[in-house]
């Protein structure tokens, strides 16, 4: 059977009023003028988008159209990168393009950082030389590939990842999986997995992995697990079902994780 085709929400002047506006980087995103956060096409239906407005700006909810507009109007006034690039700064964008591309092959088999200045380079140099019989000097030069420079790569991606995630969680129903493990050197580690539908399908993301810098009380893991979701404008109530490990921290009836984390949503399925 042919996979059905995906539908895509069409934006309409009405959103305006809850605050968003299409992304000026892709029209078929919503992007909201308040948080200045663009967000999945998913989010392109009246009540999601009313939701995000009271749960995250519930201070501008009551705001009429005329306020939306000008801050619609002062937001598009501001200075914008021109249109169109020389050869050379299109050359090194797909340097730049490259470096992260290369850094994202290195995070996903594990490898040091050093390996893009040592290795990679030089492999791409000589077949440049060899192969393709082009001039491997300047190429190369475009393409930063030091340990920070592929460090900071990694790090930017992920959190350009976890903006996303956060993004959807924050307008989304979710489940949430916590577990404590335990690291070689006897560091507290917390894992917590979020599940949710997107595009009718069930999907699994890690959500952090965060050490426990003072205790292992389920207090101290449902702390992190606010700030967490405080810090991202994602709110409990949209956490609809919790598992944990199982561990008496976890369970506690009176000073477990769970019990904190019912006392702020007292619906919650575990």
């Amino acid at each position: 059977m042919a996979e059905a085709k995906k539908k895509c929400r069409q934006y309409n002047v009405e959103y305006l009023r809850c605050g968003f506006i299409p992304s000026p980087w892709n029209p078929q995103q919503p992007f909201c003028l308040i948080c200045e956060k663009a967000f999945a096409n998913e989010l392109v239906k009246p009540s999601k988008l009313v939701k995000h407005l009271k749960t995250m700006h519930g201070d501008k909810a009551n705001n009429d159209l005329s306020y939306f507009q000008s801050v619609r109007d002062n937001f598009q006034k501001r200075p914008k990168l021109p249109g169109s690039f020389s050869s050379a700064s299109r050359r090194n964008t797909d340097g730049l393009r490259a470096s992260y591309n290369i850094s994202l092959l290195i995070a996903k088999c594990g490898k040091l950082h050093a390996i893009g200045e040592e290795l990679i380079l030089p492999a791409v140099s000589e077949v440049l030389r060899t192969v393709v019989r082009m001039p491997a000097t300047e190429i190369i030069k475009r393409i930063p590939l030091s340990n920070n420079t592929v460090q900071r790569r990694i790090d930017e991606m992920r959190a350009d990842v976890e903006n996303m995630l956060c993004n959807i969680l924050g307008t989304e129903e979710f489940s949430l999986q916590v577990d404590e493990s335990t690291l070689p050197q006897n560091e507290a580690l917390l894992l917590a997995y979020v599940r949710f539908i997107k595009e009718g399908k069930l999907v699994q993301e890690l959500l952090f992995a965060k050490e426990l810098l003072t205790d292992t009380r389920g207090e101290s893991i449902f702390r992190t697990v606010e700030d967490f979701f405080k810090e991202n404008e994602i709110a409990l109530t949209n956490v609809i079902a919790v598992a944990t490990d199982g561990a008496p921290s976890m369970l506690g009836r009176h000073r477990g994780f769970l019990s904190y984390l019912k006392e702020k949503v007292p619906d919650l399925q575990a």
